[in-house]
């Protein structure tokens, strides 16, 4: 019984330019063991060894999808390259801070702070969801508590339901440029 030959990697790269899905997945899963191994020696602040797997094969598919076969080069090294300078990318943006304000911000909405707990929860929810839900709310207002001043407190909820600085600064007995400046930190503070 006869063999049918393996296509090489460059033959289905130019299958998967002609709109071949099927070459195009076989390209990641021969080439979805270099993603794991150029992924092992990094450290992604942030995130964690899935997320880099993840970069690496948005990268082998950017190398599968512009790989040119006229640059007398073999596929595996440009994949190789793209894979790694992909990883590498999302080292630096993730150790400049970056992406700090989407990994370390708590999300604060307006119902959480009217007094009520009304617009937390809708009927329609389990028992369980509902204490799941008061025990994150309780977690958010610690978080909360932890980063804002005590002026920046007394300002959040009025701002919150949508006061003007002017209002605000009517309300709490402050200049509006000291409101104005108080909420300027809440949003660097919570990514507001």
């Amino acid at each position: 019984m006869e063999q049918t030959p393996h296509p090489s990697d460059e033959a289905l790269c130019l299958s998967a330019a002609q709109g071949d899905p099927q070459a195009e997945t076989e390209l990641v899963r021969r080439y979805n063991r270099l993603v794991r191994v150029c992924a092992r020696p990094l450290f992604l602040a942030g995130g964690d060894s899935e997320d880099l797997i993840q970069e690496g094969m948005l990268g082998l598919l950017t190398a599968i999808r512009s790989f040119d076969p006229k640059r007398d080069a073999a596929f595996r090294t440009y994949a190789e390259i793209c894979v790694r300078s992909r990883m590498l990318t999302a080292v630096r943006a993730a150790q400049g801070g970056k992406h700090a304000p989407l990994n370390h911000s708590v999300s604060y909405e307006p119902p959480l702070f009217d007094g009520t707990n009304a617009y937390l929860f809708s009927s329609a929810e389990s028992p369980e969801d509902v204490v799941i839900g008061r025990e994150e709310l309780r977690e958010r207002l610690e978080a909360l508590k932890g980063r804002l001043s005590k002026f920046e407190a007394q300002i959040l909820p009025p701002y919150l339901s949508g006061l003007s600085c002017a209002e605000i600064a009517q309300r709490v007995g402050r200049s509006q440029k000291s409101v104005d400046n108080a909420i300027q930190r809440i949003r660097r503070k919570t990514a507001l």
